[in-house]
């Protein structure tokens, strides 16, 4: 089993490399200059099926030459782009300024992206049928919110990355089984500036949370109690674009590989899985009917548990696999292969 649905952004990204940030008002000279794929989803979705997942991408392109290119790439690496929607518009951009440090800032456009306003029967089906959600911030926000509520109804495990962090629910974060965030995302998210008790409190409802320190590695929570920190592999920077979605979607495709639905959840876990659906469905304005028609009776699952050794493993692996596409240029460009992880761990 290790089926994964990505609902999320593609978007062209357009890179410079530059040896500093400019001031204000003031004109510098790059040194590079790229047009990579990317958008935080179509990047996870690319590193889960690096990483051995089966993996449905749903979410929007411009008609345009960008949106002709990004549905290529995600056909060449053997995603189902069933759920990939063409729309009038142009394809979602992010201009990337990469250091000469390895450092990045990036402003998104998010053209296409904005037009996913709501899931169609397709893009639900394939939720309901997916062992995992991956989710981000880059599409509109009633539609993160009835991706949940189908995963929820559904027995979907889902991921969820709160980047860039915009104002959500509680509902939402309360119902998200993984959150994988940075720390300056777990600290606005929380208001908590120490990783380890950001993560406690993004757990505190149900499930995990995972807080990403760069090189010093990530801190992991489960049930509002903190496990640990998870040391990094030390490396030599080229370029940090795309390190923590390669983190993400290696992470899910290894938790996939050996995930198991367990009949034997408790009342009160089931009593609030169905909260937090209807509070989902509440909060995005979707009828009970719309998600109900998503799960087919013959596709009626226990819920996916993952279990702490399995995250654990997987946390080890992701790290491994984020720490070789920093030492590589550019975003999916850089992203390592099964084999390559495999490689450095055996």
């Amino acid at each position: 089993m290790n089926r994964i649905a990505v609902l999320g952004s593609a978007n062209m990204d357009l890179v410079v490399r530059q040896p500093r940030l400019p001031r204000p008002g003031e004109t510098i000279f790059g040194h590079d200059f790229a047009l990579v794929p990317g958008g935080k989803g179509l990047n996870q979705a690319v590193a889960a099926g690096r990483q051995g997942g089966t993996v449905d991408f749903l979410g929007a392109v411009g008609r345009d030459a960008y949106g002709t290119e990004l549905r290529a790439l995600l056909v060449s690496e053997g995603i189902r782009v069933d759920g990939l929607d063409t729309v009038d518009g142009p394809t979602g951009t992010a201009h990337i300024t990469v250091l000469d440090s390895g450092e990045n800032s990036i402003v998104v456009v998010s053209g296409a992206n904005a037009a996913v306003t709501a899931l169609d029967e397709g893009q639900r089906a394939a939720i309901a049928a997916a062992d995992f959600l991956v989710l981000q911030c880059e599409l509109p926000v009633s539609t993160l919110i009835e991706g949940l509520a189908v995963a929820r109804a559904s027995g979907t495990f889902t991921v969820f990355t709160p980047a860039p962090v915009v104002p959500l629910p509680a509902a939402f974060l309360a119902g998200v089984d993984l959150v994988v965030a940075n720390r300056l995302e777990a600290e606005e998210l929380t208001g908590e500036a120490d990783a380890a008790r950001a993560a406690e409190s993004l757990s505190a409802r149900r499930g995990w949370a995972i807080v990403t320190l760069g090189d010093e590695g990530c801190v992991v929570a489960r049930g509002g109690v903190a496990l640990g920190l998870a040391p990094a592999r030390p490396v030599r920077p080229v370029d940090t674009t795309g390190a923590g979605d390669t983190f993400v979607g290696a992470l899910v495709a290894r938790l996939a590989e050996g995930a198991a639905g367990t009949a034997g959840t408790s009342g009160a876990a089931d009593a609030a899985d169905a909260a937090d659906a209807a509070d989902a469905n509440a909060a995005a304005g979707a009828s009970d009917a719309a998600v109900a028609g998503a799960v087919r009776p013959d596709t009626a699952r226990a819920r996916v548990e993952v279990s702490e050794d399995a995250m654990i493993d997987a946390i080890r692996w992701a790290t491994v696999a984020a720490s070789v596409s920093v030492t590589r240029a550019g975003a999916t460009a850089s992203m390592p292969t099964r084999a390559e992880v495999a490689a450095i761990l055996a």
